[in-house]
């Protein structure tokens, strides 16, 4: 007895629902035969399958949403079509809505009845449809790159990728068989890239990097998320990536070396360096590179031997001669910090003398750079005896 009544209950509460769900799907019907005021119809579905969970498994809610919006979408082709003034962007959008009513709809469509059977009865005629509007979501993106809204131009690419994975589509295996995947995944990396977001950029990397016309850029885009996301180890293993595969790429080149030189990781900056100029031995980066990385590694009477060469690629470079200046510096340090340093006297004078006119054209070159050659000059023109020269560094390097 007493679950008869909670059943009977139960009935009394649906019935007003019930009505209520008809009152405004036939509103909904009267707003589309009327052939306008197919966005009220539209507003009426949406908080239809808004109100109650029960109706988000109705189909013919989800039907009636669907023809609302198509319906939209059609009087907005005609207006383009007959060039009369309409907003591009307002048929992008209404576009993206078709695509969410019917994989929301085919969600419904695929839930096993109550024995477990699943008897789809929309799939293949919906499918086949929306494929047809389907270009206008990759347009879609596009349209909104050209107007540099990024995040707007994700969305779509997004939906438009998506479609590769919603069980709607799978008879259409667009990962397969649509080329435009493989550029709507770079394009949607990129626009991950230009907004800064990691998490967007790296969604459909995997895709964008399968593309080899892309995939350098691509490579650029991740490792930039990486950076962003703080994941040092992935970050330096994107770089040597795009290094053994563009070798002469100056992205990939200075970023690798930056990498190992604030690991000091100094032979493996070498190595990588050493690559580079075996495909280009007069490039002035991989050149003032190896320069820097001989300065470090304390080899410097190599380091002015690759300085030297870099100037006379291009003597107008200031920092091949902060280098070479350095290392004859560093040379005569080593000397004065010997404990029978006076032994080498004529050796050190000899060494801050020929530090001394790479360090004056460095200062000539990089005049802004006095933090830099105003040490090195002090301490040349001190040992040197350069008394007006001395004077007149100390002067400015005392000035506030």
């Amino acid at each position: 007895m007493r679950k008869l009544v909670i059943i009977t209950l139960l009935l009394l509460s649906i019935t007003p629902c019930l009505r209520g769900q008809r009152k405004e799907m036939s509103q909904a019907r009267s707003y589309i035969k009327s052939g306008k005021d197919y966005d009220k119809a539209e507003k009426l579905m949406v908080e239809l399958l808004s109100k109650d969970s029960l109706n988000r498994m109705n189909p013919k809610i989800y039907l009636l949403l669907y023809q609302a919006v198509l319906k939209q979408y059609e009087a907005g082709n005609e207006k383009l079509y007959l060039n009369q003034q309409y907003d591009t962007a307002s048929l992008f959008n209404i576009t993206k809505r078709m695509f969410a009513v019917l994989e929301a709809l085919d969600s419904v469509d695929a839930a096993p009845d109550k024995k477990g059977r699943v008897k789809l009865e929309y799939r293949k005629k919906h499918a086949s449809e929306l494929d047809t509007y389907r270009p206008n979501l990759y347009y879609g993106g596009t349209f909104n790159i050209h107007k540099k809204d990024y995040k707007t131009a994700f969305v779509f690419f997004d939906a438009y990728l998506d479609c590769g994975r919603q069980p709607l589509f799978s008879a259409f295996d667009y990962w397969q068989n649509d080329r435009k995947m493989l550029d709507a995944a770079y394009w949607a990396t990129y626009c991950g890239f230009k907004l800064k977001d990691p998490q967007l950029t790296l969604k459909y990397a995997d895709a964008a990097l399968s593309d080899s016309t892309r995939r350098k850029t691509a490579l650029i885009y991740v490792a930039e998320a990486c950076n962003l996301m703080g994941a040092k180890d992935k970050y330096r293993d994107v770089l040597k990536a795009g290094f053994d595969k563009y070798p002469q790429s100056p992205y990939f080149f200075s970023h690798l070396m930056d990498c190992y030189t604030l690991d000091n990781k100094l032979d493996s900056a070498l190595s990588v360096v050493d690559r580079s100029l075996s495909l280009d031995g007069d490039n002035p980066l991989f050149l003032f590179a190896k320069s820097t990385v001989l300065l470090n590694l304390g080899q410097y009477d190599e380091c002015i031997l690759v300085s030297d060469s870099l100037i006379n690629v291009n003597d107008t470079l200031a920092e091949p001669y902060y280098n070479a200046g350095t290392a004859y510096l560093n040379k005569g340090l080593n000397l004065v910090q010997k404990n029978n340093s006076r032994q080498y006297g004529k050796q050190i004078k000899e060494l801050y003398q020929k530090a001394l006119p790479y360090m004056e054209k460095y200062r000539k070159l990089a005049p802004e750079a006095k933090q830099k050659w105003g040490p090195a000059l002090y301490r040349i023109y001190l040992r040197l005896n350069m008394g007006k020269q001395f004077e007149e560094m100390d002067n400015l390097l005392n000035e506030k």
